[in-house]
């Protein structure tokens, strides 16, 4: 008998289980495997290695610009990644560069606009004429085009050879890749995973995540977990050999020149060696059933691929004539419409179900995005985050309104016909609308509320009540662009604001209610101030994550020992509490039930003292403090708040209420000249105060401290979540700046590129003009300047002048607030 001592087995880490071997399940197989954990299974339904999905069809079309900065961080991991791999000795990136180009003013606007987010997010990029454009594709007629935008390191991604190249490495480390494998169900104990069910076998899992591309409302519903995407058909065809192409290309390469994107006809254009593939997005949208496709050896083809509808393409393949007049002679020899997948607002759903603990979706993702994303849901499940911010992507984004399957069908849809659109920032969906509107909702159409919409909210930007007010208001000119969605009827609210009093609908902004025994112990651990103060105190504090990153700020009002009303800022940070509540304590969401007026300017006291009999003078109701009280017959809850920098109270009572309490407050301020304002005054007043809004001006990828907000973070009050990282922090290398553009008449808007000593050195994060201060007030992200430092702002390709300020720029006294 041997009494050697045997070292025990390695850890493997926790089985992962992921259905679907596409480019995302494959890439996610590489990255989680690197990363130590490699008891990892891939299940696939059809052959490997081109099962029939998505991928197997993908044009590998790689452009890294667009708005999204987290999307364009996925993209340029992609190239990075893909450029490193190969299979059978070919890459399995070609960094043939990226062509778009205007044959409209507006589409060449609009470019400039996306030369400055390729600055502001490190893609090089370069605006060039109509000659240069001919000879980047000299098959093009120069004579319709105004100018392009290249990009000499977009490419093309092969998707299969990329599954295959990682693959390989995933196996070596320990993964195994399954094909003919279908999934029949997931298997549960209480509200964790624990199994894969197949047809061929179950697969005991720790952690299982859907890839399964436009099947992953298939799979989601075997889990119990809903996935807001729709599957459509785009088309995809190419032509015969063309003669001009002849011996241009190296036939393993397939293509040399950039991929062309003529986006004001909805279309791209790749080589194939001899051939031309062209896509459409021109077409009617062509929703397909994820749960009708067919099974691989059921399909015609593949289950991805669909027949070609040659009436849809007619008039895609005239627009490409006019712009490409050798194809004039040219015939199409093959197409197919591909399926593929779309969510209602354009993004990724990444993250893990709270209904079902380690169930994590990776859907509706591109070979675009394919390797970032695998890396950032890698991440995120061994170490708890990303090293991005992902809150545009999360499964958790979406209001309950927003996940119905006719929401997720119109929304969907409307984001195939737009996807090559030139978008404002601003721009409302049309349809379908109106869905959520707050009790107010009647009395704003009666003002002439403009509306835009955010998370299903109808939200008034300005009322046409007040264009007689904006009279006599000098207010700079706005280019086109920056006059869409706006009007200088906010100019006039905003003077309304900090002259007199005015009324903001605040009942979109999401309310929590968080009760129980250890409700203040549980609030103290996940946040950073201290919330330990007598009932009726408010807070401004912060959720972080473990690494120090701003999840969320919070306004929490302690309304009772055990009772709090937390006002939030998304979904997500309703999931956060619910999944960290111990028992005991109670988390719900109170927003759609209840409603909130902004009653804020220097004669707010006047208009709401008389309405109530406590006392709200000063030094009986002080700042960052709640009441319990009646206004009228309406009973609410009064917070001392003001986001908009004066003096005010914002007032929640029940939905039913809600009107009610309008028309209390509106007939007591007729003597008072009370206005109601919207968003667009409320943004520029707040920027004036240099408030931070989460999501736009910090998120998980900022520090308290870098944000300008380390004075919620209290270090002496005991143990929080982020604290360790805090400590462990140096001195901050990049600070949330504010800026002054030195010209009173120039305006930007957001994401725009700033220039420190002629050098790309950040971006702005949040703008609007300063009514009160007559500058156009933005916020960048920028290395540490001192006040008073000149930077440039780039502005659809202008350089604009802006300084360094101290903040607030607004009463820094904070004398206004607190009288």
């Amino acid at each position: 008998m041997s009494l050697a001592r045997t070292s025990p087995a390695p850890s493997r880490g926790p089985r992962v289980v992921v259905i679907g071997a596409g480019i995302v399940g494959c890439s996610l197989a590489d990255e989680l495997t690197a990363r130590g954990w490699t008891d990892v299974t891939v299940l696939e339904q059809g052959p490997l290695p081109a099962p029939g999905g998505s991928t197997s069809h993908a044009p590998g079309l790689v452009f890294r610009t667009g708005p999204s900065r987290t999307m364009t961080e996925f993209a340029k991991y992609t190239v990075e990644k893909f450029g490193s791999l190969d299979a059978d000795g070919l890459p399995c990136f070609t960094p043939v560069g990226g062509l778009e180009l205007a044959t409209t003013p507006e589409r060449w606007a609009d470019l400039h606009r996306k030369a400055g987010l390729a600055a502001s997010w490190g893609v090089r990029a370069e605006l060039v004429g109509p000659g240069r454009c001919r000879e980047l594709w000299p098959l093009i007629d120069e004579g319709q085009v105004y100018g392009g935008l290249h990009t000499p390191d977009d490419g093309l991604a092969r998707a299969v050879p990329a599954c295959r190249a990682q693959m390989a490495r995933a196996r070596t480390r320990g993964a195994r890749f399954l094909d003919r494998h279908t999934v029949t169900g997931i298997e549960r104990d209480g509200d964790r995973v624990t199994a894969v069910v197949t047809d061929r076998g179950t697969f005991p899992a720790d952690h299982v995540v859907s890839a399964a591309g436009f099947w992953g409302p298939v799979i989601g519903r075997m889990a119990g977990v809903d996935v807001p995407l729709l599957p459509l058909a785009h088309q995809y065809a190419k032509t015969a050999p063309l003669p001009e192409l002849a011996g241009v290309n190296d036939p393993l390469a397939e293509a040399s020149r950039p991929i062309l994107r003529h986006q004001d006809r909805d279309l791209y254009v790749r080589e194939h060696v001899d051939r031309l593939g062209i896509g459409s997005y021109a077409h009617r949208p062509l929703p397909v059933d994820p749960f009708a496709v067919p099974a691989f050896d059921d399909a015609a083809a593949m289950p991805s691929s669909y027949p070609f509808t040659e009436d849809d393409f007619a008039p895609s393949w005239e627009d490409c004539r006019r712009l490409i007049p050798s194809l004039r002679a040219a015939e199409i020899a093959e197409g197919f419409n591909g399926v593929f997948s779309f969510t209602p607002d354009g993004m990724p759903v990444l993250g893990e179900s709270r209904a079902l603990r380690g169930f994590w979706l990776a859907e509706a993702v591109w070979v675009t995005h394919s390797a970032g994303v695998a890396r950032a849901v890698a991440e995120w499940m061994v170490d708890g985050r990303a090293s991005l911010d992902l809150h545009e992507c999360e499964l958790t984004r979406f209001e309950d309104a927003q996940r119905s399957p006719a929401y997720v069908a119109e929304r969907g849809a409307r984001q195939f016909v737009e996807v090559y659109d030139v978008i404002h920032p601003l721009q409302p969906p049309d349809h379908p609308r109106p869905l959520r509107v707050s009790p107010f909702h009647v009395r704003q159409r009666e003002l002439g509320a403009v509306f835009l919409e955010g998370g299903g909210w109808e939200r008034p930007h300005w009322y046409e009540a007040n264009a007689a007010l904006a009279e006599g208001i000098e207010v700079p000119g706005r280019d086109e662009w920056a006059a869409r969605h706006w009007s200088p009827v906010a100019a006039a609210e905003a003077r309304a604001t900090r002259e007199g009093v005015a009324l903001y609908d605040m009942t979109p902004l999401r309310r929590l209610e968080v009760v129980g025994p250890g409700a203040l112990a549980f609030l103290q651990h996940m946040t950073t101030n201290n919330l330990a103060k007598r009932p009726g105190s408010v807070t401004y504090t912060l959720l972080l994550d473990e690494a120090g990153g701003i999840r969320s700020d919070l306004t929490v009002a302690r309304l009772g020992p055990d009772r709090f009303q937390v006002g939030a800022n998304s979904p997500a940070d309703l999931d956060r509490l619910l999944r960290c509540a111990p028992a005991g304590v109670h988390v719900r969401d109170i927003t759609s039930g209840t409603c909130c007026v902004g009653v804020w300017g220097p004669l707010a006291r006047a208009l709401v003292q008389p309405l109530t009999r406590d006392d709200f003078s000063h030094k009986a109701f002080g700042y960052f403090r709640a009441m319990e009280t009646y206004v009228g017959h309406v009973p609410v809850t009064a917070m001392r708040l003001s986001y908009v920098g004066e003096l005010g109270w914002e007032l929640y009572t029940t939905a039913d209420l809600g009107l009610h309490l309008w028309d209390t407050l509106w007939e007591a301020g007729r003597e008072h000249g009370v206005v109601a304002a919207g968003r667009s005054a409320f943004n520029s007043l707040r920027l004036e105060k240099g408030y931070r809004a989460w999501g736009h001006d910090m998120t998980t990828e900022h520090t308290p401290y870098e944000a300008g907000v380390g004075f919620a973070v209290r270090m002496d009050k005991g143990d929080f979540v982020g604290r360790a990282a805090l400590e462990a922090l140096g001195p901050p290398r990049r600070r949330l700046t504010p800026l002054l553009l030195d010209d009173p008449a120039a305006v930007v808007l957001g994401k725009e590129p700033v220039y420190v000593d002629g050098v790309p050195a950040g971006y702005v994060t949040s703008a609007a003009y300063g009514y009160t201060l007559g500058r156009c007030v933005a916020y960048a992200w920028l290395p540490p300047l001192t006040a008073g430092s000149g930077v440039g702002i780039e502005y659809f390709g202008e350089k604009v002048p802006a300084t360094v300020a101290d903040e607030p720029l607004f009463d820094p006294e904070m004398t206004r607030i607190r009288r």
